[in-house]
């Protein structure tokens, strides 16, 4: 298990420090959909039963042509205030950026990351979980992961780097 960890790393460190994008990875005719969601979770319990909702939620969708979508719902907020809101901010992200998120996906075969299960903590009531639905060329992978601090199995190092990518881009658009 180390050694694909190891691999991936040794692929993708270069590809992010860099700016300049491996010639191999670019291919004018890649059509790539990239969905990032991020919900701030919590566990509310009602005496013998637990459930889980949704404190807030984020989206961001980039579409092929570089059009980027962001999305913050924020629900009831459980301090007794009232109801959250919604809101929705339209952007556009740069030809050599969508190059290089599509390179760092194509080249470090996130598409083909296996599906597998990352189990809450028993203890752990506060917590975020993410998913990435990318359709590149027409094939399709979605991943669901909670932050590192809420389950005791790695997420992978190509997830992460992934996800700090989508949470730059969120940074730019909101500030």
């Amino acid at each position: 298990m180390a050694i694909p960890v190891i691999l991936a790393l040794l692929i993708m460190i270069p590809m992010l420090t860099e700016t300049e994008i491996p010639s191999s990875a670019i291919n004018p005719n890649d059509t790539i959909h990239i969905e990032y969601t991020k919900h701030d979770l919590m566990v509310v319990s009602f005496g013998v039963t637990e459930k889980t909702v949704a404190k807030s939620t984020e989206i961001l969708t980039i579409k092929n042509d570089g059009t980027v979508q962001y999305n913050k719902i924020t629900d009831y907020d459980f301090d007794g205030t009232g109801y959250g809101g919604q809101s929705q901010i339209m952007s556009s992200v740069a030809d050599e950026k969508l190059q290089k998120l599509t390179a760092l996906i194509k080249e470090t075969g996130f598409m083909s990351i296996p599906k597998e299960s990352f189990p809450i903590l028993d203890d752990v009531t506060d917590y975020t979980k993410s998913t990435i639905r990318i359709t590149l060329n027409g094939n399709q992978a979605q991943i669901f992961w909670p932050e590192q601090d809420a389950t005791d199995r790695l997420i992978p190092p190509i997830i992460t780097m992934l996800e700090s990518e989508l949470d730059e881009i969120i940074r730019q658009i909101i500030d």
